[in-house]
């Protein structure tokens, strides 16, 4: 399959905005590749959208952007020519088109000072921005209806990963990211983490292939729960190189 301009911009977007998921990807077949860049490129130009402004208003409009072109592919009338919503939107499905539209509405929190209510709200959260994306990829590469709860459980522990990455930042920025911040709560976090990472060496090999893009999560997870407060300190490793070279030779993070 040969790469045309809009797909060559996706796959620069993501080597900018998401390096280790861009390794991930180029570890994959070219098919493979030429389905998931429009994908996370899509997920990275979303995810920094509330970010490029301090105005809430303005990053609010950023995302309705982003949903209008979701619709736009949701109602299979024409579509907006861009460099990434074009090739989104040969591989979309409607329903799938929906699903990440409740995945940029999740995003509404970033543009906000509130934190979340409670557990539940935080989970949906990482639900919706993590599992959303990762089970449409997993679509995307043919995994069965009947692996999208196990997907989930791991991606959710993905997203988890990210997001203690990320806190350090997202403090700076005036916002607060845990429910619980508590020493003894982030290393439970973590272990579940560990444990839905377990359990989805299970699922099958369409489903772990986009999960592989996700292999930084496992050693992150492992250095919180054996010490918490890195988190906190911003002093999180650096995810070592053999952790993608063993995901990618197995399929398993």
């Amino acid at each position: 399959m040969v790469f045309d301009a809009d797909l060559t911009a996706c796959a620069r977007i993501v080597e900018r905005g998401d390096p280790e998921r861009f390794v991930a990807c180029m570890s994959l077949p070219v098919a493979a590749r030429a389905q998931l860049f429009p994908l996370f490129a899509f997920n990275v130009e979303v995810a920094r959208a509330p970010w490029v402004t301090q105005e809430p208003m303005i990053a609010k409009m950023r995302l309705q952007w982003w949903i209008d072109a979701l619709e736009e592919i949701a109602g299979g009338g024409p579509v907006r020519r861009h460099e990434v919503v074009t090739p989104l939107a040969a591989r979309l499905s409607p329903d799938q088109a929906r699903l990440l539209i409740t995945m940029v509405e999740a995003r509404d929190w970033d543009t906000e000072s509130d934190p979340f209510p409670d557990e539940a709200a935080f989970r949906a959260y990482l639900d919706a921005t993590s599992g959303h994306v990762l089970w449409v990829g997993a679509q995307m590469m043919g995994a069965a209806p009947d692996s999208e709860p196990g997907l989930r459980r791991v991606a959710l522990a993905i997203g988890l990963a990210n997001w203690m990455r990320a806190i350090p930042t997202l403090e700076e920025k005036g916002k607060r990211p845990l429910v619980d911040g508590r020493a003894e709560a982030v290393a439970s976090l973590a272990r579940e983490g560990q444990l839905a990472l377990r359990a989805g060496r299970s699922l099958s090999r369409a489903a772990r292939q986009v999960l592989v893009t996700g292999w930084a999560a496992r050693d992150v997870l492992a250095a919180i729960v054996a010490d918490p407060g890195l988190v906190a300190r911003g002093a999180i490793p650096e995810p070592r190189r053999f952790a993608f070279h063993r995901a990618a030779l197995t399929g398993r993070i």
